[in-house]
């Protein structure tokens, strides 16, 4: 009996030492050689990991940042330019510097501006409200108010509106990393460039439909009047599907465009106070708005 047990424990310290030599071979075989500056860029990254990038995190981002010949096409928007200098000189690359970008919400259609016509009693989500009916109001394209754009800010630069029943950016905190435009169902947030002192003109509509229509569901709709088109000197404006788009790499912020609008619907913000006009004839003062 005590020779049987004798030889059970052999036969298993044998074979256990067999594998563990072969189990060695194997993983000496097929070892993968981690390049250490992947580590080192990681660190520099913000560890945000909300893939603005463009990569499945961090960790991923600076694994081709490091493989990578060039930086062109790859840039961190939380990090910015600091962080992409910094980590050029790691690589002994050359950094592409970018604009730094602001997420824009291109929608006003506020419970003032866009009446309401039906009420929506199903699941509180923009995305399933979106695959199953046009919306609450007329308008087809506008905001649905149940803020999946907020749920998915990791850096809580979205809140929604009581008031206004729209999400409200805040250019502070804003990182530009692109969640809330993926997140959108309908297209509304974009990616503008940031100016100094959080400027801002765009034409916070999406409305496709024709004039009429589109300004019987808003009060503030784009009706595609091209007005803005003809007034840019910098051939910002585009006009598309009846709506008017601004460039924001290509917009001087001259303003021109936001007086010409019928509508209301292109949005100045962080801009002083327009003066008043005198009129020379009726010597009454004027103020645009």
């Amino acid at each position: 009996m005590t020779t049987t047990i004798l030889y059970t424990i052999l036969s298993l310290s044998l074979l256990g030492t067999v594998a563990a030599i072969a189990l060695y071979f194997v993983a000496q075989r097929f070892k993968v050689f981690e390049d250490p500056r992947i580590d080192i860029v990681e660190a520099e990254l913000p560890a945000a990991n909300c893939g603005g990038c463009g990569y499945a995190g961090c960790r991923n981002f600076a694994e081709t940042l490091v493989k990578s010949v060039t930086f062109e096409g790859l840039y961190c928007p939380v990090g910015g330019n600091e962080t992409m200098s910094r980590i050029a000189g790691i690589l002994g690359r050359e950094a592409v510097k970018q604009d730094p970008r602001v997420a824009v919400l291109r929608c006003n259609g506020t419970c003032e501006n866009r009446p309401r016509t039906n009420r929506y009693d199903g699941a509180q989500s923009c995305t399933i409200a979106s695959a199953l009916y046009s919306g609450e109001t007329g308008c087809q394209y506008g905001c649905h108010g149940f803020g999946d754009c907020v749920v998915v800010c990791n850096f809580d630069a979205l809140h929604m509106d009581p008031v206004t029943g729209l999400p409200v950016v805040n250019d502070e905190k804003c990182t530009a990393c692109g969640a809330c435009v993926k997140a959108c169902p309908r297209n509304l947030f974009e990616l503008r460039k940031r100016w100094k002192g959080d400027k801002k003109i765009y034409v916070a509509c999406m409305n496709e439909d024709k004039g009429g229509v589109a300004k019987k569901n808003c009060a503030v709709a784009c009706i595609g009047c091209t007005k803005c088109f003809k007034v840019c000197p910098y051939e910002a404006i585009v006009m598309k599907n009846n709506l008017a788009f601004i460039d924001s790499d290509k917009c001087k912020l001259c303003r021109k465009c936001v007086t010409e609008c019928p509508t209301n619907s292109i949005i100045e913000v962080g801009f002083p106070v327009r003066k008043p006009k005198v009129d020379e004839q009726t010597s009454e003062s004027t103020v645009n708005i």
